[in-house]
């Protein structure tokens, strides 16, 4: 209801006055069909027929989507900014590696630490007040001074957040482990996640500004759940592992490297591909 309340009275009205077509349901049906595929096809590693599915599905959908271009559910017109193409890339990679550390740290310290569900569910509160508090800066500071070392350190100091979450074991502490990971890791998303957002959508025309932020939320959602389904397995954690505190710990520990190398990767990519301010507001042309 608060949501609601605040939409109606600040967020201005925005439509793209060149729509037209119909609504592209074939390529949102092979959208979801094909990730459908290739997730249970990772997790299921008995027979290749789903993941095989879902990537001629996958191949599908972007052939649809360059035929129905740009009328499609992904106009792929957008991605002719090479910096909108890199960012969401990032995206990917980054969400990727978040989503395995949300998924497997609250387990961790259930099955590992011994901590509650509760006091497990809270620990990456201070996070999310971070967040909060630091992101409309970290905005701020890009759009002054370019979103690529906002993004690179930041990315970077989030895995120096993983490296450190890696050390969460058995009997951990939640004060001297858990919370100096969690707030690394805050402020590390806090500096990059506004100008990412920020960046995608100075790098799309205004008329594409929706569907720009679509594909951004959409390319994080699927890198979460790609990794979701790929990483557990690839470090061990399949059938009993999550009932074994040994192995889970094992796993978790390696699991933790791989987010935070992924994360370095993201933070490269970044540092070599926003080389201008795409986020500097222009001055309005003086009347003549």
């Amino acid at each position: 209801a608060l949501i609601v309340l605040v939409t109606l009275r600040h967020v201005p009205e925005s439509k793209d006055e060149q729509a037209a077509g119909r609504f592209d349901v074939l390529g949102a049906v092979l959208a979801a069909l094909a990730l459908a595929g290739i997730t249970y096809g990772l997790i299921e590693t008995g027979t290749p027929v789903p993941l095989v599915a879902g990537l001629a599905l996958g191949a599908a959908f972007v052939v649809t989507e360059i035929r129905r271009s740009p009328d499609a559910l992904v106009p792929v017109e957008i991605f002719r900014n090479p910096v909108f193409t890199s960012v969401n890339v990032v995206t990917l990679i980054m969400y990727a590696a978040m989503g395995v550390v949300f998924f497997l740290l609250v387990v961790q310290l259930q099955v590992v630490s011994g901590f509650g569900p509760i006091a497990a569910g809270l620990a990456m509160l201070p996070t999310t007040i971070l967040m909060l508090l630091l992101s409309p800066w970290a905005g701020e500071i890009a759009k002054r001074f370019g979103p690529r070392w906002p993004m690179t350190g930041g990315i970077l100091l989030a895995a120096g957040g993983f490296l450190a979450m890696s050390t969460i074991g058995p009997g951990a502490s939640y004060p001297l482990q858990v919370l100096p990971a969690a707030t690394l890791f805050g402020l590390g998303l806090s500096a990059a996640v506004a100008p990412l957002t920020s960046t995608v959508l100075a790098t799309a025309e205004e008329r594409h500004a929706g569907t720009a932020s679509g594909v951004n939320n959409a390319v994080a959602r699927t890198g979460s759940l790609l990794a979701v389904a790929a990483v557990p397995p690839l470090v061990g954690l399949v059938g009993d592992a999550f009932k074994n505190p040994p192995v889970f710990d094992a796993g978790f520990h390696m699991a933790m490297l791989v987010s935070a190398g992924m994360m370095v990767v993201a933070a490269l990519i970044t540092f070599f591909t926003i080389r201008t301010n795409v986020l500097a507001v222009e001055d309005d042309d003086e009347p003549g």
